[in-house]
């Protein structure tokens, strides 16, 4: 018996060291994690200053070619649905030294939504996403409606059907009740 127990040990240190990869990713239709990163002009942002607007959030960077064809669709989705109320939020992941770079980037493909810089990748292990682009729709209640992996398109008929569930869709404010 005393054989199996070194055995039986290592496999529980082993089940322990993997505990954090267990834990499941933000899903469609549970709350949005919280989150916060640092704006373009230095300013602290986060998801908790944006509750009770639609968020569409992506993950991007500036060397990722995908993330560079769905720019335009972006940019097109936030002229699209921001008079409705829409935050449109680029969260970048590039390192902290390409800030430069972020911000021509965003000045050459004509980005007037809001970029959040985050070099440490945070936005990545909140969210668990598996590479970049990743995009993430929020309610104005905090609860994620939609998430995509891949470059999006403006023209993506679920997406748009959800932004315009969503814009519609007003959360009552919290109070007493008439019951």
């Amino acid at each position: 018996m005393r054989r199996g127990a070194p055995a039986a040990a290592l496999l529980l240190l082993l089940a322990g060291c993997g505990a954090e990869a267990r834990i499941a990713p933000p899903e469609v239709g549970g709350p949005a994690p919280a989150y916060a990163a640092v704006g373009m002009r230095g300013d602290s942002a986060s998801l908790a200053g944006l509750r009770g607007r639609v968020v569409l959030l992506n993950v991007w960077a500036t060397w990722c070619h995908p993330c560079r064809e769905e720019i335009p669709a972006l940019q097109e989705l936030h002229e699209r649905y921001e008079p409705r109320g829409l935050a449109l939020v680029g969260v970048s992941v590039d390192d902290r030294a390409d800030r430069a770079a972020v911000e021509a980037f965003a000045r050459e493909y004509g980005v007037t939504y809001d970029v959040w810089l985050d070099p440490e990748e945070r936005v990545s292990s909140t969210f668990r996403t598996l590479g970049v682009p990743s995009t993430f729709l929020i309610g104005r209640d905090g609860t994620i409606l939609w998430k995509h992996v891949g470059p999006v398109s403006a023209s993506d008929s679920t997406l748009t059907r959800l932004l315009d569930e969503a814009l519609d869709a007003h959360v009552e404010p919290a109070g007493p009740t008439d019951a």
